[in-house]
């Protein structure tokens, strides 16, 4: 029986966040992958998970890994973008903020995307009609709200825009230190949170085009209608590239301004 795209990214993301939670706590095998950035068996145990739900529906898409790099054979335009395990090193030292994302992009559009929190049992999707939460089954929508004033940053390299702007900057910013409040979770279910109403905003830098840790997010975001663009105010993906998504108008041009402070005080 055939699956729909939306009912198969939500399935994809369970079944990697089932992966998640039964290998947690246990001892992993670390791969070294490059300076400071590994996997473990949970990550690649988790894709293969997800691959084998889209390879088993869909098995002429191509699906794009973190770990397994690229599969499938392609040539219908539509590719499937994998986080197994966005938070690798919260999860190796026994913290449970991570997420499992999934996006499937057609064209250049992301087109339905999920972001699962194995540990909250929730998985929030988007089908590009609008953003939900999925809870015991039950669908409820996303409400954007930056009433919290809490900004989550991603202090994580690369920082292509280094000379101009640093995420970690902001925290010292006294501008920044009066309106809001910093978090850093260091794993893109943040990203999802804003969607959510649970931060006010997220912010990094970096070039994010077919992202596999940020596309989940930003679609759900779009889709929930919080404001996205770069670090530069321009369309996402153009630009200086970057991230800056905020539940509100008001949120989105503080921020930009903040970040306009530190490349004036460089340029």
């Amino acid at each position: 029986m055939s699956i729909n795209d939306r009912d198969l990214v939500i399935k994809a993301a369970e079944a990697g966040a089932a992966v998640v939670r039964s290998h947690y706590g246990i001892t992993l095998t670390r791969f070294e992958k490059s300076a400071g950035d590994f996997a473990t068996t949970a990550d690649i145990e988790a894709e293969k998970a997800i691959l084998d739900v889209l390879h088993a529906a869909l098995p002429d898409d191509v699906v794009v890994g973190e770990e397994s790099g690229r599969t499938g054979t392609g040539g219908n335009g539509r590719t499937w973008l994998v986080d197994p395990l966005c938070g690798t090193l919260n999860y190796a030292v026994h913290n449970m903020l991570v997420s499992v994302n999934v996006a499937l992009r057609t064209g250049t559009q992301v087109v339905v995307a999920a972001s699962a929190d194995p540990f909250a049992d929730e998985v929030f999707w988007t089908d590009g009609a609008g953003a939900n939460v999925r809870r015991d089954g039950v669908d409820e929508r996303l409400a954007p709200s930056a009433e919290s004033r809490l900004v989550d940053v991603n202090l994580d390299p690369p920082f292509p825009n280094e000379r101009v702007f640093r995420a970690a900057r902001l925290l010292a910013d006294e501008g920044f230190i009066e309106q809001f409040r910093p978090r850093v979770v260091s794993t893109t279910l943040a990203v999802a949170w804003v969607a959510a109403g649970r931060r006010a905003a997220y912010v990094t830098d970096g070039h994010l085009r077919d992202s596999v840790h940020f596309a989940a997010g930003i679609a759900l975001c779009q889709a929930a209608g919080c404001v996205v663009t770069g670090i530069d105010g321009q369309p996402l993906h153009t630009g200086a590239g970057g991230l800056v998504v905020a539940a509100d108008e008001q949120t989105h041009s503080a921020l930009l301004t903040l970040v306009e402070n530190q490349r004036a005080g460089r340029d």
